[in-house]
């Protein structure tokens, strides 16, 4: 059973989301929010898989609720809804750890699958920001707020762990990218988590920010 939390200002869509979602037989919304602050004081006494995350909410904000949710419960995955599909919003949320962003025009199928891929450790972003991201991305590239790799184990990784790290700045899971190097999905988690050592990154999203913002998310894969 994945248990969800919903943290949005406004009560409609609290409950809208949580009578939706309860009805998918493989979820519980065990919490209701009305900012980032009475999340964080929830979380204290129960953990979820999945919080789903409005950006604009009082004393407390989407974007900074989920760098303090990756800081104390890493575990917790986070997808940011949210009308709002500002540029600073997508970066930011996605640089402190939320593993996908979907607007509230989203369905209910789709927001469903969301929640299942980000559980099963995959990512999801709504087609109408990708663009945004991946611009955004490569203009931010030297700026304070990019990911910061470690140097010299970038030049340490091997080609199948740089042909890995290329296809999570695709977007790609890892079922997919075993499918596209035609490894087994254990091959891919052992050389992502190497990769991620070397590279000192904390997680996939980190990973696919640095595939991006240095180019190599747009690069051809290497035969060898």
């Amino acid at each position: 059973m994945i248990k969800v939390m919903i943290a949005d200002d406004q009560d409609l869509i609290r409950e809208s989301l949580k009578v939706v979602l309860d009805m998918n037989p493989d979820m519980e919304v065990i919490g209701l929010a009305e900012n980032g602050r009475l999340l964080l004081e929830m979380l204290a006494r129960k953990e979820p898989d999945v919080v789903l995350m409005d950006v604009r909410m009082p004393e407390l904000d989407g974007v900074l609720c989920t760098k303090a949710v990756k800081e104390k419960y890493p575990g917790v995955k986070i997808i940011i809804l949210t009308t709002f599909d500002d540029d600073e919003y997508v970066y930011n949320a996605l640089k402190y750890g939320a593993s996908g962003y979907l607007l509230k025009g989203v369905s209910v199928p789709e927001l469903s699958t969301a929640i299942r891929t980000v559980v099963s450790g995959g990512s999801m972003l709504n087609p109408g920001v990708v663009t945004k991201v991946v611009r955004l991305f490569n203009q931010m590239a030297q700026s304070n707020l990019a990911v910061e790799a470690d140097e010299t184990g970038a030049e340490e990784l091997t080609r199948t762990e740089r042909n890995i790290a290329r296809l999570v700045g695709q977007g790609l899971s890892n079922k997919e990218i075993a499918e596209r190097l035609k490894f087994s999905e254990g091959t891919v988690r052992n050389n992502l988590s190497a990769a991620l050592s070397k590279l000192d990154l904390r997680d996939r999203t980190q990973m696919a920010i640095w595939a991006v913002q240095t180019g190599l998310a747009v690069t051809s894969l290497e035969e060898g």
